[in-house]
């Protein structure tokens, strides 16, 4: 009897260690280029609890991310964080750009970015360190829209920046 229990533990115990989720740490970034408006818009995707964490490991630990209770502490606090973490070099310059505002939906933090007064892109190299301290396996995934050329790609700890060369005729 002992051993029929035994053999039933030994048998169920890794299914149900087998079941338990798997969390993914991903952001997405998306990037277009607005020619007519000489402007480079950017929405960055978070998940909450993530980025919540994050900022309260980085900042304060009292930090609660609610649309309702946001304050400009919150502000101050996203664009310190973005401006050191999420770089944009154009044509060899790296670039500065403005924290528009941010957006809740679901479990996602949306933040709006955007750089004026772009004029023309040969080369844009965008890093993006994102999260990376808080998740080994944090992945970035990047997709940007520029002269109706849409490409994407995956930046990781290991590898943090990716360079897109156009051509000047476009």
């Amino acid at each position: 009897m002992r051993l029929l229990i035994t053999l039933g533990l030994l048998i169920t115990l890794p299914l149900l260690t087998a079941t338990s989720s798997h969390k993914f740490y991903v952001s997405v970034t998306k990037i277009e280029y607005k020619e007519t408006q000489n402007s480079l818009q950017i929405i960055s995707r978070l998940f909450i609890d993530d980025y919540e964490m994050l900022l309260r490991e980085r900042y304060d630990e009292n930090i609660v991310l609610d649309e309702a209770v946001w304050s400009e502490q919150v502000d101050a606090y996203s664009k310190k964080y973005f401006s050191e973490k999420f770089k944009i070099t154009i044509n060899s310059n790296e670039e500065a750009y403005t924290f528009v505002g941010k957006e809740f939906k679901d479990d996602i933090i949306y933040i709006y970015l955007e750089l004026e007064n772009i004029s023309t892109i040969n080369a844009i190299e965008i890093t993006n360190r994102l999260m990376f301290e808080l998740f080994e396996e944090q992945q970035n995934i990047v997709r940007t829209k520029i002269y109706s050329k849409q490409k994407s790609f995956i930046l990781t700890p290991a590898d943090d920046k990716g360079v897109l060369n156009f051509n000047k005729t476009h």
